[in-house]
């Protein structure tokens, strides 16, 4: 694997993530509970 694939891979995942966090502050409740960082939204 070249630098030039690992880099588009690497952009896949982000855009990935970064759409399912978009997602799911979308929806009509959003709860992140980790240790050390708790965030609530309606």
């Amino acid at each position: 694997m070249d630098a030039k694939s690992l880099v588009i891979g690497a952009l896949l995942v982000a855009v990935g993530v970064l759409g399912y966090f978009y997602y799911e502050s979308q929806q009509s409740s959003v709860k992140i509970d980790l240790p050390g960082v708790k965030i609530e939204g309606n």
